[in-house]
């Protein structure tokens, strides 16, 4: 999708809120906010938000001279989802439906999001899940059940830290032996990493791989030939997260993506109110204000 003129000023507080965190000098805020005020007069409004955001956060690696911002709130994240895993799986194993529980533990886990909300804590991941199970939400899981049951090899693109806990229960529930999860080829935002997977428990479970890149989403003109081809050979890519959608919802595969809608920009471009959990299917979300028809699950 394309760059909103909604996106800037959320690209420019994401920024500064960005900056703040990981510095304490006035002048490193000064520097970086100069340079994203004049990104933002270039900005090609035609590339997807989170190439914008990719520039954003390879200068506040410059400028910090840190290669992981966000390694103590990556950390954070991971901990508290994992003090919430054994809660995750006794709901999974009272429910009547593991995978349709599975599907919305992962999309409840999409909340922890630092480009949206740089303070979420264990309280908020409760109410979180606590909303996802209590609520309706849009997508056809029939139709998600039809793909997976002829999927032989399937590409979950992982989308945040501590999220990623959150995945492993559906990854469970899909079948590790057939999953191959994909994460970011280097740090940005809090965008899991393979370290991330490492620390949710996922190297032992399935196969990981890195993109390659260092964008808040996939972009894959900027990523590794090795993951762009597992892409194209998976028989079912599921796409986690705004920054994933962004960027790859106009893309002509077989792909499912789960989130949450956490801005104006998203809900006018897929037609569903902000709030609203999504299991939308690539094609049918492309068109601006056309939502997929949808069914409650």
């Amino acid at each position: 999708m394309k760059t909103h003129l909604d996106c800037i000023p959320c690209l420019i507080r994401q920024a500064l809120n960005a900056v703040r965190m990981v510095s304490a000098d006035a002048v490193q805020h000064a520097s970086l906010m100069r340079q994203v005020l004049h990104w933002a007069g270039e900005m090609d409004l035609q590339q997807p938000p989170p190439v914008m955001a990719q520039r954003i956060h390879r200068q506040l690696r410059t400028i910090t001279r840190e290669e992981d911002p966000y390694r103590v709130a990556k950390a954070h994240q991971n901990h508290m989802a994992l003090r919430l895993l054994p809660e995750l799986r006794a709901q999974l194993e009272s429910a009547s439906d593991p995978l349709e529980q599975g599907v919305r533990l992962a999309i409840a886990g999409n909340v922890i999001d630092m480009g949206i909300n740089g303070h979420v804590t264990e309280a908020d991941l409760r109410q979180s899940v606590n909303q996802v199970l209590d609520d309706s939400f849009s997508g056809d899981l029939n139709v998600f059940r039809a793909a997976l049951s002829t999927a032989r090899n399937i590409l979950y693109l992982a989308d945040n830290a501590g999220e990623i806990v959150f995945d492993r229960v559906l990854i469970e529930q899909l079948g590790t032996e057939r999953v191959t999860l994909a994460v970011r080829g280097f740090p940005v935002l809090n965008d899991a990493t393979r370290e991330d997977a490492q620390s949710a428990g996922l190297h032992g479970m399935v196969e990981i791989i890195d993109n390659g890149s260092d964008a808040p989403g996939t972009l894959l003109e900027q990523c590794r030939e090795s993951f762009v081809r597992r892409f194209h050979q998976a028989d079912l890519v599921i796409a986690k997260g705004q920054g994933n959608f962004e960027t790859l919802s106009e893309e002509t595969r077989n792909i499912f993506f789960l989130f949450k809608v956490k801005c104006s920009v998203i809900a006018a471009h897929t037609g569903f109110p902000v709030g609203t959990h999504v299991l939308g299917q690539s094609g049918a979300m492309a068109s601006c204000g056309k939502p997929a028809v949808v069914s409650e699950m």
